[in-house]
């Protein structure tokens, strides 16, 4: 618990609603708990309370900005790839009390995996009347991601930006296929290509399938000029 309040800077009271937040529902399965006693609950609540708080940050952030323009931003913003990111960098997947075999294999390092332990510790700290602590610190934490992903929105978007292109030219839409998965367990890399119009368009590799997806359809999109036809 005393790390956990020092990556946050924020007393907790209950100690025993983190070690839920923290704890994986494969280790409540190894040892025959109650599923309650696994991050899975918090976790909902969680994912409420961080949209919550992104939405006012973004509301205050950007005045002008249509509602539209908001939801890209905070989707993106609260999307697993961001919140494992926040996670691993902060040192909470280190925390996270998973079974013994799981563990073996890397769990801790999912990107999946690390960003609910991150919801689930919001959750936590709301459960324990710290939300305007929890506010600040979030926005201490998220302001960098946002103000980057407000630079280069059509960077994390490229998926639905080369999905309307291509259904408006021919009413198909483009074909993701993994070609290739490589690397130890824990440290795993996907290789994707997009496919459209049966060629192949563009290949990337990334941490997760879903990134490699990303970048794939950024690159599909920068060859086939989308994001000169947004602007």
């Amino acid at each position: 618990m005393k790390a956990v309040e020092d990556i946050f800077d924020i007393k907790i009271d209950n100690s025993d609603l983190f070690v839920c937040a923290l704890t994986h529902p494969s280790y409540t399965k190894e040892k025959e708990l109650d599923y309650k006693l696994c991050y899975e609950r918090l976790e909902f609540l969680g994912d409420s309370v961080l949209k919550l708080v992104i939405s006012e940050i973004l509301y205050k952030k950007f005045p002008d900005y249509h509602e539209g323009e908001m939801s890209k931003i905070r989707s993106i913003a609260v999307s697993d790839h961001i919140l494992s990111a926040i996670s691993k960098a902060v040192g909470l997947s280190k925390l996270i009390i998973a079974a013994e075999h799981d563990t073996k294999l890397g769990i801790k390092n999912l990107e999946s995996v690390t960003a609910c332990a991150f919801e689930a510790i919001l959750g936590a700290y709301f459960m324990d009347g710290k939300l305007d602590l929890l506010r600040e610190k979030l926005k201490t934490m998220f302001m960098p991601y946002i103000d980057e992903i407000d630079k280069n929105v059509d960077k994390y978007n490229a998926k639905a930006l080369l999905q309307e292109y291509t259904q408006s030219l021919t009413k198909k839409t483009p074909v993701y296929r993994l070609i290739k998965e490589s690397g130890p367990a824990h440290n795993r890399v996907f290789t994707v290509e997009v496919e459209y119009n049966n060629e192949v368009i563009a290949q990337a590799d990334g941490k997760s399938k879903k990134d490699a997806e990303q970048k794939c359809a950024y690159l599909a999109c920068q060859k086939l000029g989308v994001l000169q036809c947004q602007k």
